[in-house]
């Protein structure tokens, strides 16, 4: 595994090539804002979720009548990424379908992700190629965890445009039909440890496409993930970071049929085809 720094005269940005992982991004004065990755809480730093987001039925997935296994928000994050492009302020990772993906995930697939700083914007993109004859299904999803050096409820999260949350609540790793609604006064969520007693907030088809977090009321950064339409949010109780996670797909739900191109959320990409998006994280 070896690291690749990018940077630009405002911000600094460096990745592991496993997983293709954001382990830092510092402002000018140095000021870091991704968590360290400690291990007594959580030993990763931002993970990208592929080919699924969250958790399925018994971990297994079925395809042409066959069962495949994959791990909770898949295999990618584990792999050995290639360095395909590479510039002073931008970088560009591959992870290409091998013998070791076909057997828990039976198709050919390109995954690229792409990291670009402009000004104070780390923007991450994502292009997931389908190099098979059939239907490439799958999920995928960012993981980010920001550093929260200071007590964890002198942090908010302002939610634009929104009044008020509405969470699907996890049963058993999967998501229920069951909600919850949580108000949230000028768009602000309060932060503290008891919210996330259950594990993550799910937000599916979330209106909001913007996320401020605030340390003491002041701004300090934003993930905007405009073209997501769902959102986790999570933490460990006592852990001094907040994981903003713009999604495409989450967990099982409980009535799930277990058949791939069937799950809620999936992606379906023709042959010859690709999927393409981005989210940005912005330093304020």
């Amino acid at each position: 595994m070896t690291t690749i720094t990018i940077k630009n005269d405002q911000i600094t940005a460096q990745f592991k090539t496993l997983g293709a992982e954001l382990f830092s991004l510092r402002d000018i004065n140095n000021k870091e804002f991704i968590w360290e990755g400690n291990p007594n809480f959580w030993g990763k730093h931002s993970p990208i979720l592929f080919p699924i987001v969250g958790a399925l039925k018994n971990n297994t997935f079925e395809y042409n009548g066959t069962a495949y296994t994959l791990p909770r928000h898949g295999f990618a994050r584990e792999m050995i990424f290639e360095v395909i492009d590479k510039k002073e302020d931008s970088v560009t990772f591959s992870l290409q379908s091998n013998e070791e993906t076909l057997q828990k995930y039976p198709f050919s697939f390109e995954l690229q992700l792409s990291y670009t700083l402009i000004d104070t914007t780390l923007q991450l993109g994502y292009k997931v190629l389908n190099m098979s004859e059939t239907i490439l299904p799958f999920s995928i999803g960012g993981h980010p965890a920001f550093a929260m050096p200071k007590a964890f409820d002198s942090y908010q999260l302002q939610f634009d445009g929104l009044e008020s949350l509405t969470i699907n609540l996890l049963e058993d790793d999967m998501i229920s039909d069951t909600t919850k609604t949580i108000e949230i006064p000028n768009q602000k969520l309060n932060l503290e440890y008891q919210l996330f007693e259950n594990d993550a907030l799910v937000f599916k088809k979330i209106p909001s496409k913007l996320v401020t977090i605030l340390e003491e009321n002041q701004p300090i950064l934003k993930v905007d993930y405009t073209d997501f339409p769902d959102l986790g949010v999570w933490t460990l109780v006592n852990a001094p970071f907040i994981c903003i996670e713009p999604w495409f797909g989450y967990s099982d739900t409980p009535n799930n049929s277990g058949k791939i191109l069937e799950k809620e959320g999936i992606l379906l990409v023709k042959p010859n085809s690709f999927f393409q998006t981005n989210y940005t994280i912005t330093l304020l």
